[in-house]
């Protein structure tokens, strides 16, 4: 699409903090009003916008689009996504580590098991590890404390969260990554560690590398996304 405005600007509305393109205020893929909860946000999606060339590049529009998530998809039903979500609590990768006696379950151990304990002594629960494969559920007592730490979130911040547990594959580390004083670029390779285990053991896959490349960007904007829809 070619682009079709000269300015870019950011304005308070009603509830919170719009982007105008020439003045005109955005609206949602869904026609639903483009209001965003802080004035940091508002300002990141105004950035993409602006950098926009004399093309418009949608996939160079990352926070416009978990905006949208969150306004039109997240917002109706909070607590449905909240579920969602939770799903990555009974299969955390965090928690399925490999058997005690094979080189891989020290680097874990050493890895994920700080991880682990912060979130739990964060949370107020006990998580089951397991070796191996088999699934082994949470008791129902830490998921009903994950669920209420995600019903805390608002529509914005679940919109990131979910974005990032979908790519780390852990609940953990996207509740982890959402802390104000979080290092996400350390959590994001916490749950790459097996990735890179066997990219250490095998060699590297150009295809594969670059995957893991876009999904790592991928998981740090979503991990921003949070950081700003709370920042003020």
């Amino acid at each position: 699409m070619k682009r079709f405005y000269k300015s870019v600007d950011t304005q308070q509305a009603p509830g919170g903090w719009q982007v105008t393109l020439d003045g005109r205020g955005l609206r949602t893929q869904k026609g639903a009003g483009q209001i965003v909860p802080t004035q940091a946000l508002a300002s990141a999606l105004a950035a993409e916008w602006d950098a926009q060339g004399d093309k418009i590049d949608p996939a160079s529009l990352p926070f416009r689009d978990m905006a949208d998530y969150a306004l039109d998809i997240v917002a109706d039903n909070p607590a449905a996504h909240a579920d969602k979500v939770l799903t990555y609590g009974d299969t955390d990768t965090l928690l399925y580590r490999a058997d005690p006696d094979e080189p891989l379950y020290s680097r874990q151990q050493e890895i994920w098991e700080p991880i682990a304990a912060r979130f739990e002594k964060r949370h107020g629960i006990e998580l089951v590890r397991v070796s191996g494969i088999v699934h082994r559920p949470q008791s129902e007592a830490t998921l009903a404390k994950l669920r209420e730490a995600l019903g805390q979130q608002t529509p914005f911040a679940l919109s990131g969260i979910e974005a990032m547990t979908s790519l780390a594959a852990s609940l953990m580390v996207a509740l982890e990554a959402s802390e104000p004083d979080a290092d996400a670029l350390a959590l994001w390779q916490a749950a790459s560690l097996e990735e890179e285990w066997q990219a250490e053991l095998w060699g590297r896959d150009e295809e594969a590398e670059e995957r893991r490349v876009r999904r790592e960007a991928a998981f740090l904007k979503a991990r921003e996304f949070v950081r700003l829809a709370v920042a003020d």
